[in-house]
């Protein structure tokens, strides 16, 4: 994976729970693109919601890949339910708890809130999501096709981020 949607893991509880937070920043390339001004409007920077989905990707396909030692290479299978209630703008911060509901041999599935923490407003953070999703061991498809043998979706950018962490990142 090229792209990291989380900057930090907060929380490992093995086989149960991840929690991970991302900043956003203006100086995120995509956000000037998404919207950028136009002759009626000012530029309106927001998080793309696919990247907000990502980023719980990100964070359950940690839990997932950590369940099993990242021996297996973990692929986002299906997005089963995508709940957001309002944009994430620079300047917030997105929450990320990814909760295991289900781990066997073929995969997992993992159910997701997606909270805002707006430093402009102390106290509770604001749930504008939910996620479910389901995640594939893709050496375990049935398909038979055979992929590279070292594990390509766990990249040495994942063990940074889980070294940065405080994670033990043995793969």
């Amino acid at each position: 994976m090229r792209w990291m949607w989380i900057d930090r893991v907060l929380e490992l509880t093995p086989r149960s729970r991840c929690v991970s937070i991302k900043h956003i920043s203006l100086a995120e390339d995509h956000l000037h693109d998404h919207f950028a001004a136009d002759a009626s409007r000012p530029p309106m920077p927001i998080m793309p919601a696919s990247l907000i989905v990502e980023g719980m990707a990100q964070t359950g396909g940690i839990l997932v890949g950590h369940a099993g030692g990242f021996k297996e290479k973990v692929v986002l299978a299906k997005v089963g339910k995508v709940e957001l209630s309002r944009e994430a703008i620079p300047g917030d911060t997105l929450r990320y708890t990814a909760t295991m509901t289900l781990f066997d041999a073929a995969g997992a599935s993992v159910s997701g809130i997606v909270e805002l923490l707006d430093p402009a407003k102390p106290g509770s953070p604001e749930q504008i999501g939910a996620i479910d999703l389901m995640f594939s061991h893709i050496d375990q498809n049935m398909s038979g096709i055979e992929f590279p043998s070292h594990n390509f979706v766990f990249s040495e950018s994942f063990r940074t981020l889980l070294r940065s962490s405080g994670i033990a990142a043995d793969f």
